[in-house]
């Protein structure tokens, strides 16, 4: 299984915004741009609902991808969340972190990879298994 790094988000009280530019940034043909930089942005306060609850993992391998998470990555994980079939989440089991999407059935929990490379991999009822957090956010860098 792919592991994953994690690490508590520090939070202080000092913050510093980014500049936000208020205006919608075209996808498709460029518009010309409506506003200047108005504010800014403090990506915790965007990001974050419970920082008490919330960590960070960069993710190492590729079982995610095609859920477009890729290695180096940064996920934003939030224990407070109550994790629901379809869910993202962080998972513990058997003495390893992993990243994957949850699949609850009538016989049991699976554990699915967003690769075709990588198997479906069912929860054991003897297993050590527990999900760690709902991913709220994929930070990655372009």
């Amino acid at each position: 299984m792919d592991e994953i790094k994690i690490s508590l988000l520090q939070s202080s009280e000092k913050t510093s915004g980014l500049q936000f530019f208020e205006g919608r940034v075209q996808a498709g043909f460029p518009s010309p741009a409506q506003g200047e930089y108005a504010d800014t942005i403090d990506l915790n306060h965007a990001l974050i609902t419970n920082p008490a609850a919330t960590f960070c993992a960069r993710v190492i391998g590729n079982s995610m991808i095609d859920a477009g998470i890729n290695e180096g990555d940064l996920l934003i994980i939030d224990r407070s969340l109550t994790p629901h079939d379809g869910n993202i989440a962080v998972c513990f089991i058997d003495g390893d972190f992993t990243v994957k999407r949850l699949s609850v059935r009538d016989d049991g929990v699976y554990l699915t990879p967003a690769n075709a490379s990588f198997p479906e991999f069912k929860v054991g009822e003897d297993s050590n298994f527990q999900i760690w957090g709902v991913v709220s956010h994929i930070i990655k860098k372009v």
